[in-house]
């Protein structure tokens, strides 16, 4: 395998659950995100949920990581995860949310969270050489 930082690595991944626990808690989206996703007040997951959960954002930050190549530049790597959390994870679920009639409003909450984790990978990968 290429040369990969994978501290740098888990440190995106862990970065993910931190922002999606802000994200998705009540002082930013979850009221609007309960609501349109159709789903109840989440007052906890299994072990499980969390555990592969990981396991993506593991594999998501190695393959970013792995496509930006060792040492990237810093504004590369950022510009980078905003076109990859856009242009590639956003707009296909707006392929998905079309089909599935789900609210443009819930798009841009799950659109923007992915967003925002592939900017902060190409913010970590980009900081730590």
């Amino acid at each position: 395998m290429p040369d990969v930082n994978y501290l740098a690595v888990i440190l995106a991944a862990v970065s993910s659950f931190v922002i999606g626990g802000l994200w998705y808690s009540p002082v930013l989206f979850e009221k609007a995100w309960t609501a349109d996703a159709g789903v109840g007040k989440q007052d906890g997951h299994a072990p499980t949920v969390f555990g592969i959960s990981f396991l993506f954002t593991l594999v998501s930050a190695t393959a970013f990581a792995v496509w930006l190549g060792p040492e990237p530049q810093l504004q590369r790597a950022v510009v980078a995860g905003l076109i990859v959390g856009t242009c590639f994870v956003a707009a296909s679920f707006g392929v998905n949310y079309q089909f599935a009639q789900r609210s443009f409003r819930l798009l841009l909450i799950d659109g923007g969270y992915h967003t925002l984790q592939f900017l902060l990978y190409g913010l970590i990968l980009g900081l730590w050489h």
